[in-house]
């Protein structure tokens, strides 16, 4: 019987300990209320242990005519029996103690968190910590400057932000995108209603646009009287977008004068450019002619004309 296996050396009920200490805290885990913060460092603690135990475990699985476990192995054993008490200890803690224990670890968290919060411009997330930090670890003071640092920053920002909004509009007016400045600003000022630099952004938007089309008025009767024909006309159909049926009413017999002697002139050039045998001045003037008065006489006679002179143009250049 002396070949027999001996009993497990004291080692080896050591770790059996070690295991069944683990399962056992893992089960008052599962059943206890705590907060998060003490679940993420009970788990964390408890993979420590494991990794702990994991090669402790192996060295003392020897044979019988191994040699004894070292020293250093049984400081390692006795600390990781004295972490597992420890834990043990926290396990068996009500939620408040435990919150009087962590209380600065968690200051700290909550802390870091904030600053994320307000790097990441959540300002409502990081209000939601303030009032914790505040309400439940009681650090007011920290909690007030938190909250004029959120409020300070948020207004910081959404001022910036609605700059850069009112700026796009008034870019919007400056190239005379009237529709889209109109809907920009309906956009921004419900984005920020709250914000001053928003008020009468639509009325800004319908004032440019009145002034803009006043002025187009005084240049086409300037151009008209001046007898600036082709200018007067290229204003006439600008400003044609611009005016209702009663608003462009005191401007047609102007405009019917204008148009009368832009057609003229360029029946003028086109004629004037074909004696010439100027053909490329004759093609330009014609091709004016047919898109600008495609129904009247003029028209009709140049289209006779129109594929010689650009054949004859053609062969010139």
């Amino acid at each position: 019987m002396s070949d027999q296996q001996s009993p497990p050396t004291p080692y080896w009920t050591i770790a059996a300990y070690v295991a069944g200490a683990f399962i056992a805290l893992g089960l008052i885990v599962q059943g206890a209320t705590t907060s998060s913060l003490d679940l993420l460092a009970i788990g964390a603690l408890g993979l420590v242990v494991v990794a702990a135990a994991a090669p402790i475990a192996f060295m003392l699985h020897k044979g019988p005519g191994q040699a004894k476990p070292s020293n250093a192995l049984r400081r390692e054993v006795a600390e990781l029996s004295a972490q597992i008490a420890r834990l043990g200890e926290m396990g068996a803690l009500s939620d408040d103690a435990r919150r009087v224990l962590n209380r600065k670890r968690e200051r700290e968290l909550l802390r870091k968190a904030i600053e994320e919060d307000i790097i990441s411009e959540d300002w409502d997330a990081a209000m939601v910590l303030v009032k914790e930090l505040a309400e439940r670890f009681g650090y007011r003071v920290d909690a007030e400057e938190f909250r004029e640092r959120i409020e300070t920053a948020r207004f910081q920002t959404v001022d910036r932000r609605v700059i850069e909004a009112v700026g796009s509009v008034d870019r919007l007016i400056t190239q005379l995108r009237w529709n889209e400045a109109f809907t920009e600003a309906g956009r921004v000022t419900r984005l920020y209603p709250d914000s001053p630099r928003v008020e009468g952004l639509r009325h800004r938007v319908e004032h440019a646009r009145t002034r803009y089309k006043m002025d187009l008025e005084r240049r086409f009767l300037h151009a008209a009287q001046g007898e600036q024909h082709d200018e007067a006309l290229a204003l006439v159909k600008e400003l044609d977008s611009y005016l209702t049926e009663a608003e462009a009413e005191p401007f047609r017999e102007v405009a019917r004068g204008v148009i009368g002697k832009a057609r003229e002139n360029l029946g003028v050039q086109f004629k004037l450019a074909v004696q010439d045998r100027d053909w490329r001045r004759a093609l330009d003037a014609g091709e004016r002619v047919l898109a600008e008065f495609p129904n009247t006489r003029m028209a009709a006679e140049i289209r006779d004309m129109i594929e010689g002179v650009r054949a004859r143009a053609g062969a010139a250049t």
